[in-house]
């Protein structure tokens, strides 16, 4: 691992945000930031903001995009919320509004 981040909290579920990051895993980053810019999903929005952050933190140890890829990437549960909605006949039923916490971990590409 030669650079990483994590962002946490995400307000989506994991289960919607792996299918995201099934597509790039293992990828490398120009072919990364491509797939996520034309993701259809709302989470690729937020995936591509923690993929910046570990290029960012990849450029500070003077590496370039072109030499890394993902080697790492997963979404772990974070807190969930937890709501009430009304029911029929007087009742209530619970809502759990789910979080992640995402890690993206990248590596050199060795030829």
């Amino acid at each position: 691992m030669i650079a990483h981040a994590k962002g946490k909290y995400i307000r989506v579920s994991p289960r919607k945000t792996r299918l995201v990051i099934d597509l790039i895993r293992g990828k490398n980053v120009p072919t990364s930031q491509a797939i996520l810019a034309h993701a259809n999903k709302a989470v690729a929005k937020d995936i591509s903001k923690v993929l910046e952050s570990a290029i960012s933190n990849a450029k500070a140890k003077g590496l370039t995009e072109e030499q890394l890829f993902v080697s790492e990437i997963f979404a772990d549960p974070g807190s969930v919320w937890k709501r009430f909605r009304s029911a029929p006949f007087g009742r209530a039923t619970g809502i759990l509004k789910r979080s992640t916490h995402l890690t993206i971990k990248l590596d050199l590409i060795t030829k």
